[in-house]
């Protein structure tokens, strides 16, 4: 099988400074991300055929349903050894996209629709604000589902040079998050998460009442000690009636979910410019 394999930034960050937070096989082959091309099957493989276009699935025994036990010590690249997969932990990639876009699915696609669709009774519809958080590839993600199914974004950045993405993509910018005061209804409706403890109180004031912040990582880092911020606790939730849900990736069931919303939308995934050979996988590491 050719591939092509993505980054996914936090996951990666963590691996590499030792704060991963799951299970995590010594001396493990990295890298979880792909898109290829079958090569060959064998007599007991039915899901695909050769020449079909597949991409891999983020923790292989996800098959559907909630994520337990068993599937959380399935993940490609830490518990598992990247590369190397069944039939069942692949998805059959649509034709609108490259497989170097396709790569960058498994992880930030299928996180940012798992974010906004995941939960029942709770989903981004029609005529909602979603406020994403930077720009990385959950949060662009996100955006770009959000406006293909009607709803509005509010962007929040780093920079004012960082936030000509958002805009690029009909996101609305906004410096910080709505504060306190804000009328509830100048609120959001759901809030992708991505910056972690130290901008979950942000998070917070921007929601609206019986809204849902989906927690995707921490690349905000952890609040200081010293700092005047507090993080927030479980009372803080009651207080502001929200659901505040942990989103680890998500199942092949929804994840074959979301390439039919990319290839319905004709969704393209936002790269970075940077590509690598694999033999300067290093200097690839370094980059990100």
């Amino acid at each position: 099988m050719s591939f092509c394999f993505g980054f996914q930034g936090i996951a990666q960050k963590f691996l590499l400074t030792g704060l991963y937070p799951f299970p995590l096989k010594d001396g493990h082959v990295p890298l979880s991300d792909g898109a290829g091309v079958v090569a060959a099957v064998g007599s007991r493989v039915h899901r695909f055929r050769v020449g079909d276009r597949v991409a891999t699935l983020f923790h292989q025994d996800h098959l559907a349903g909630p994520l337990d036990a068993k599937s959380r010590t399935s993940a490609l690249g830490s518990s598992l050894d990247g590369g190397v997969f069944t039939e069942h932990g692949l998805v059959n990639v649509q034709e609108n996209l490259s497989l170097l876009e396709a790569s960058s699915l498994p992880s930030a696609a299928l996180t940012a629709w798992n974010a906004l669709y995941g939960l029942e009774g709770m989903v981004s519809r029609q005529g909602d604000t979603v406020l994403t958080e930077g720009t990385g590839g959950v949060s662009i993600f996100a955006m770009q589902f959000a406006k293909s199914a009607g709803a509005k974004v509010t962007a929040t950045t780093s920079t004012a040079q960082k936030a000509e993405r958002p805009k690029e993509l009909g996101a609305d910018y906004r410096g910080e998050p709505a504060k306190n005061s804000t009328p509830n209804e100048e609120r959001v409706s759901a809030v992708v998460e991505v910056g972690g403890p130290a901008s979950l109180r942000q998070a917070l004031t921007a929601l609206k009442f019986d809204g849902s912040i989906s927690m995707v990582g921490s690349v905000g880092g952890f609040v200081d000690p010293g700092s005047n911020t507090e993080e927030p606790t479980f009372f803080d939730t009651a207080i502001h009636s929200c659901t505040v849900r942990g989103i680890a990736v998500g199942s092949r069931l929804r994840f074959e979910d979301t390439n039919r919303a990319i290839e319905v939308n004709d969704l393209h995934p936002v790269l970075d410019r940077q590509t690598f050979k694999l033999e300067e996988a290093r200097d690839a590491y370094q980059y990100i």
